[in-house]
């Protein structure tokens, strides 16, 4: 007769697991059992008693129903992520792909309550990357800007375009400066996410970070795992998304013009107003044949004589964006009393601290001694919701 807690969930202790960065003989060690245990209990052979239960869910950080409620269906379309894969370990695409998962299980909880904005994020239907040509990204990355009435200029807030289009973004430390990002297509309620690591916190690298993570969406929506077989496909993949990443950011009529002389002082000082880094600016001119051969050597020596491979000037000045969409969600909810902080953590069945760093919330939001939640002047009047779960709150796309 098998023995343990009922309702175990072995996927969720090896998610849980994965998300901490832990192993198997590390987590056995914390708990005080053998890592054969751990090994059981994930394989699902054998559940954990309920003291052993009351053990993991406080070396884990995470409530005891995380480990009871079965998984959602997000579906099993590719995550993709910007990082060379030999430059990060599995590890830590394990963790990064558990934290946007999580993302996605509080997005469907809130939405019980809440409309999120409609997605509006065209895409290419090919199912083979190899299919995808250059001017196919240029049209996309037009397309995308003329769908969200940003027209051909600079972007004044990339992120906030990209939630008002219906994609969840996560902003947060992820726990290696090798990896940048992380997207995915859910299948559970059909919305694009992306993860936004913050462990490099400058404007330009995180909006060039978005807009690599956007391309993917739009162009990779329909590319099967089956058919990224090794490092020549994800090399191609992560070009194509570097290309549209420099196109959506910098579109070739308005980017070009400006381009009076393309020297490393011209591209200074173009920075502040395209928020793109000198780098990328350098290598969508590269893509639009403004430069080419012995002059491009030069501009990238140069580039690193002065240092700015490390780091650019006015990187330190330029204030990162922050995702709003999960954040607001919530405090509509709070304000509205809709729900309480309580119920929302019991909902989510999470750690507060998981809830606040996913959702962009101040440390503390959530624990009912501490801080409040900081007010966003924008938010929607009053709702008539008085708290039956059959009423939707409407967020504004603002």
């Amino acid at each position: 007769m098998k023995t343990g807690t009922p309702g175990f969930q072995a996927k969720r202790l090896v998610e849980a697991r994965d998300s901490r960065g832990l192993t198997q003989i590390a987590l056995a060690e914390m708990v005080g059992r053998k890592s054969s245990a751990i090994s059981r209990w994930e394989s699902g052979d054998h559940s954990p008693e309920p003291d052993a239960l009351d053990a993991l869910a406080t070396a884990l950080r995470l409530p005891v129903s995380y480990f009871l409620r079965s998984d959602l269906e997000h579906g099993s379309r590719p995550m993709f992520f910007r990082s060379l894969l030999s430059s990060t370990t599995q590890g830590e695409r394990k963790r990064a792909r558990v934290r946007l998962r999580w993302a996605q299980d509080i997005s469907a909880v809130l939405q019980d309550w809440v409309d999120l904005p409609e997605v509006d994020v065209p895409s290419i239907e090919a199912k083979d990357h190899r299919d995808i040509r250059d001017e196919d990204i240029e049209a996309a990355a037009l397309e995308c800007r003329a769908r969200w009435g940003l027209g051909l200029g600079p972007i004044n807030d990339l992120l906030l375009a990209i939630e008002n289009a219906g994609v969840v973004v996560v902003r947060e430390e992820v726990g290696t400066s090798k990896m940048d990002g992380v997207s995915n297509w859910s299948d559970l309620d059909n919305r694009p996410y992306m993860l936004i690591a913050s462990d490099k916190a400058t404007a330009v690298r995180s909006r060039m970070d978005a807009a690599h993570e956007l391309a993917h969406l739009v162009l990779h929506r329909f590319i099967p795992s089956k058919s990224l077989n090794g490092s020549a496909d994800f090399k191609e993949i992560e070009r194509q998304a570097f290309y549209f990443a420099g196109a959506f950011l910098m579109p070739a009529e308005t980017f070009s013009s400006e381009i009076w002389s393309p020297s490393l002082n011209t591209f200074l000082a173009l920075k502040e107003r395209w928020k793109v880094s000198v780098g990328a600016m350098i290598m969508r001119c590269v893509n639009l044949g403004i430069v080419e051969g012995e002059y491009e050597r030069r501009l990238w020596k140069h580039y690193s004589a002065r240092g700015w491979r490390k780091s650019e000037p006015l990187d330190d000045t330029l204030i990162p964006e922050d995702p709003r969409l999960l954040s607001r969600s919530i405090k509509l909810l709070l304000d509205e009393g809709v729900r309480t902080r309580a119920d929302l953590i019991a909902d989510f069945r999470l750690s507060e601290s998981d809830v606040e760093s996913l959702c962009g919330l101040p440390p503390g939001s959530l624990s009912a001694s501490k801080a409040e939640i900081l007010p966003f002047p924008s938010l929607r009047a009053k709702s008539e919701v008085a708290g039956d779960r059959n009423n939707v709150v409407p967020l504004r796309r603002d």
